[in-house]
C-alpha cells in the first residue's frame, strides 16, 4: 500500500435521507399490504366493496401492485442504496439537495397514485398503469436520482466498485430505459392518454416492461442490497467473487429477453414467444448463482441464527428468491404455461417472490439499518422472532392455497371428454370450486400484514427509546490512490465506473432492440385480408368505461388456439383483431370468463342487468355490482379529440368521424337505449356510461373486415 501522497478526511455521510426512506418504506407497507388485504377479500366475498366505486377490485388491484412495488419496494430500495452506497464509495452523496427533492418527490409521486388510481384514471397497463403526468414526474424524479448517484459514483474515494453496486448501477439504468420506451403516449385530456403502441407491439412492449419491472425494480436492486446486507449481518465476506461477477452479467444480458413468456399462445408471432421461452429458462443458471452465492455466504455461521435471528429473514428471502427463480422459468415453458397461464397459480408465484424474497429482504435489511442508524439497539428480539414466523406462516398459506387453486383452475378448463366437449362447460363451476381457497389466500396476507404490525411496534420502541441526542457518525478515509487495484481482469473493469456503466447498459440495449424493433413493423405480420374496422366512438367511450372499472384485471381478451379455450370461447385470436387497440387488452388473469367474442352472445338488456347486479343473471357469481355506471353520464365532448388522437397514431377513422364523435356515438347510444327499454328496462339510459360499456362488450369479436 502507497500512503505517501494520501491525505486523511473526515466524512460524515448523509444518514438522514436514510431515515426518511426507511420510515416511508414502512408507512407505505402498511398501506400496500392493506389494498392487498381488502382486494383478497373482494374475491370470494363480493360485497365487500361496499358498493363503492373507489375500492372495487379493479380498482383496487392496481393500488395494491403499485403501492408494493413503487411504494414500498421503491422507498426500501432508496434507504439501501443511499445508506450502503456511501459507506462503499467511502463518500457523501453528491448532493443533499438532490437527495431530498428525490425523497420527497417520489412521495408526491405515490400520493398521486394513491388519489387517481381509485379514481378510475388508468392506462389499463399492468404495473404501468399511472396516467402521463406521473409518467414525467417518474421520469424527473429518476433522473435526479441518477445523476445523484453518478455524480457520488464518480467522486468516490474508493475505486474499487464492490458487487453491489453494480446492480445498482444496471438497475438504475435499466429502469429508466423501461419507463421512457413504455410510456410514449399522446395526451387527450389531463388525465388521459393513449399509447403510441398498439396490439401486438403494445402486448410486447408491455411485457417488455412489466417482466423487467420485475427483473430491474424487484431483482437487481434487490441482489444488491444482499450483497450488501448479509455480508454485513454475518460479518462474513460474499462467498465467491467470480460466481458474483459470473452471476451479475449473466442476468442482466438474460434477464432483458425473457418478456413474451408471457405471452405464449397469444397472437404474438411464434419466433418471439419461442425466445421468450427460451431465455426465461436459461434464466434459471444466473438466477440460482446469486442465491447460491447469497446462502453460501454464510456458511459456517449457522449458528448466528439464535444470536442473530434478523438473519432469519436473509436465509428466508433467499430461499424464496430460489423457489421463485426456478418456478418463473418453469412457468415459461409452453405446456406448463397452457395450464398455468391465467390462473391463480401466477398470483401464487408473483406473491411467493415479493412477499418472500422483497418483504423479507427488506425486513432483515430494515431490523440491521434502522437501530445502526439511531445509534440503540433493538428493542425487542422476541417480537422479531414473532414477526418473522406469522410473516412465513401467512406467505406459505398464501403460496400454497394459490398454486393448487391455480392448478385445479388451469385442469378444469382445459378438461374434454373423449367426445370433444367441455368436461366443465360453465365457466362459474371453476370459479365456485376454490373460493375456499381464496379466504385461505385472505389469511394468508392477514397473518403477513399482522406480523409487519408487530415489526412497526418493535422499530417504533426502538426509535422512541434511542438517544435524543445522537452524534452524526463521522468516518475518517483517504483520498483515492490508498488502495492498490488490480490492472487486469474484471478488477480493473470495477476501477472504470463509466466504462462498467456502459456495459452494463449494452448489456439490456441489445436484448431490448433485438426483441422489440422487429414487431414496430406492424405491416409484416398483417393479412390485408382479416384487417377489421375499427371502433365506433361510443364503443371508444365504453372502451375507457372497461379500462377505468379495471375490468382487464379479471377478465382476459385473448383466446389461446388450445382445444378447450376453442370449444369454450371460439376461435383463437388473430393479430388484426387487436392492431387498433390503444392499449392493448390481452388481460394476463382469468377470475372471469374472457371476453374475446363475447360481442352478440348476449342482449343488450342482459349485459344492463349484469352490470347493475351479475348475480340477477349469473346467481353464483363473484362480480361486484357497478350502480354508479347507470348514474354517471358519459362524456360525449371529449370524444372528438379522443378520436383525432387515434386518428394521429394510425386509426383509419375518417375526418367526418373525427369531427361529428360525439353526434355518432349519440345516435348509437340512443340505439341501445332504445333496445333496452323496448325489452323491459328502464328509459332514458342514453347518456348514461351504461350503454357506452355495453356498446364496448357487443363489439368484441364483432367488428367484422374493413370494406
Amino acid at each position: 500500500m502507497n500512503t505517501s501522497n494520501n491525505v486523511v478526511e473526515r466524512i460524515i455521510y448523509d444518514d438522514d435521507v436514510v431515515k426518511k426512506f426507511a420510515l416511508a418504506t414502512m408507512i407505505w407497507a402498511v398501506a400496500a399490504f392493506l389494498f392487498g388485504l381488502i382486494a383478497a377479500i373482494q374475491i370470494p366475498w363480493w360485497p365487500a366493496n361496499l358498493n363503492m366505486e373507489w375500492v372495487t377490485f379493479g380498482r383496487m388491484r392496481p393500488l395494491h401492485t403499485n403501492a408494493a412495488i413503487f411504494a414500498f419496494g421503491g422507498n426500501a430500495i432508496f434507504a439501501g442504496i443511499y445508506h450502503s452506497s456511501q459507506r462503499l464509495l467511502k463518500t457523501r452523496m453528491f448532493s443533499d439537495t438532490l437527495s431530498r427533492i428525490h425523497f420527497w418527490g417520489w412521495q408526491l409521486i405515490i400520493v398521486a397514485a394513491a388519489i387517481t388510481l381509485p379514481l378510475g384514471y388508468s392506462q389499463a397497463k399492468e404495473y404501468a398503469e399511472l396516467e402521463w403526468p406521473i409518467d414525467i414526474a417518474i421520469a424527473v424524479v429518476w433522473v435526479v436520482f441518477a445523476v445523484n448517484f453518478f455524480m457520488t459514483l464518480h467522486r468516490r474515494r474508493e475505486k474499487h466498485l464492490y458487487v453491489a453496486l453494480w446492480f445498482y448501477i444496471s438497475t438504475i439504468i435499466t429502469v429508466a430505459v423501461l419507463h421512457i420506451v413504455n410510456s410514449i403516449e399522446i395526451p387527450v385530456a389531463f388525465m388521459k392518454s393513449y399509447p403510441v403502441y398498439a396490439g401486438i407491439q403494445d402486448a410486447l412492449v408491455q411485457w417488455w416492461y412489466g417482466h423487467n419491472a420485475v427483473a430491474f425494480f424487484l431483482t437487481t436492486p434487490f441482489l444488491g442490497l444482499m450483497y450488501y446486507y448479509v455480508p454485513k449481518a454475518s460479518n462474513r465476506p460474499v462467498y465467491s467473487y467470480r460466481l458474483s461477477i459470473i452471476h451479475f452479467w449473466s442476468l442482466v444480458f438474460i434477464y432483458i429477453w425473457a418478456g413474451p413468456h408471457h405471452l405464449l399462445y397469444t397472437s404474438l408471432p411464434e419466433w418471439a414467444q419461442t425466445l421468450g421461452m427460451i431465455f426465461s429458462v436459461m434464466l434459471l443458471a444466473p438466477s440460482w448463482g446469486g442465491m447460491i452465492n447469497g446462502l453460501l455466504t454464510l456458511k459456517g455461521s449457522w449458528n448466528l441464527l439464535r444470536t442473530q435471528p434478523l438473519l432469519k429473514f436473509f436465509v428466508a428471502a433467499l430461499t424464496f428468491y430460489g423457489m421463485a427463480t426456478f418456478e418463473g422459468p418453469l412457468l415459461s415453458i409452453k405446456s406448463v404455461s397452457a395450464l398455468g397461464h391465467y390462473t391463480d397459480w401466477i398470483i401464487g408465484h408473483v406473491h411467493g417472490g415479493t412477499l418472500g424474497w422483497n418483504g423479507f429482504l427488506t425486513f432483515g435489511m430494515l431490523y440491521y439499518m434502522i437501530p445502526r442508524l439511531w445509534k440503540t439497539e433493538l428493542y425487542s428480539k422476541k417480537l422479531l422472532e414473532n414477526h418473522f414466523w406469522l410473516g412465513l406462516s401467512g406467505v406459505i398459506l398464501y403460496y400454497v392455497s394459490m398454486v393448487v387453486a391455480g392448478i385445479t383452475q388451469g385442469a378444469m378448463w382445459r378438461a374434454v371428454t373423449k367426445e370433444g366437449t367441455l368436461v366443465y362447460p360453465d365457466f362459474m363451476e371453476t370459479v365456485t370450486r376454490i373460493v375456499p381457497l381464496y379466504w385461505v389466500r385472505a389469511l394468508g396476507g392477514l397473518l403477513f400484514l399482522v406480523g409487519f404490525l408487530l415489526m412497526c411496534y418493535n422499530i417504533w420502541m426502538t426509535i422512541k427509546l434511542a438517544p435524543k441526542q445522537v452524534k452524526e457518525e463521522a468516518v475518517e478515509v483517504t483520498r483515492p490512490g490508498y488502495t492498490e487495484v488490480p490492472t487486469t481482469g474484471h478488477r480493473k473493469l470495477e476501477g472504470m465506473g463509466f466504462v462498467f456503466s456502459v456495459l452494463a447498459f449494452l448489456a439490456i440495449a441489445v436484448g431490448s432492440f433485438i426483441e422489440i424493433y422487429p414487431t414496430l413493423s406492424l405491416h409484416k405480420y398483417i393479412n390485408p385480408v382479416n384487417i377489421t374496422d375499427p371502433y365506433t366512438p361510443l364503443e371508444i367511450a365504453g372502451r375507457s368505461i372497461y379500462q377505468r372499472e379495471g375490468c382487464y384485471v379479471c377478465h382476459s381478451q385473448q383466446i389461446r388456439p388450445i382445444v378447450s379455450e376453442v370449444l369454450r370461447y371460439g376461435p383463437a385470436s388473430t393479430i388484426e383483431e387487436s392492431m387498433w387497440d390503444h392499449p392493448f387488452q390481452w388481460g394476463s388473469k382469468r377470475t372471469g370468463p374472457d371476453l374475446a367474442r363475447v360481442g352478440k352472445k348476449y342482449p343488450n338488456l342482459w349485459h344492463f342487468s349484469h352490470m347493475l347486479d351479475p348475480r340477477a343473471v349469473t346467481p353464483s357469481s363473484i362480480m361486484p355490482n357497478y350502480p354508479w355506471l347507470a348514474d354517471k353520464d358519459t362524456n360525449f365532448m371529449r370524444l372528438r379529440k379522443e378520436i383525432s388522437v387515434l386518428k394521429l397514431l394510425g386509426v383509419p377513422y375518417d375526418e367526418n368521424t373525427a369531427a361529428n364523435a360525439d353526434g355518432i356515438a349519440q345516435k348509437q347510444a340512443k340505439e341501445i337505449a332504445a333496445d333496452i327499454e323496448a325489452n323491459g328496462g328502464p328509459r332514458g339510459m342514453e347518456k348514461k356510461e351504461i350503454v357506452a360499456l355495453i356498446a364496448y362488450l357487443q363489439a368484441l369479436g364483432q367488428k367484422g373486415k374493413a370494406q
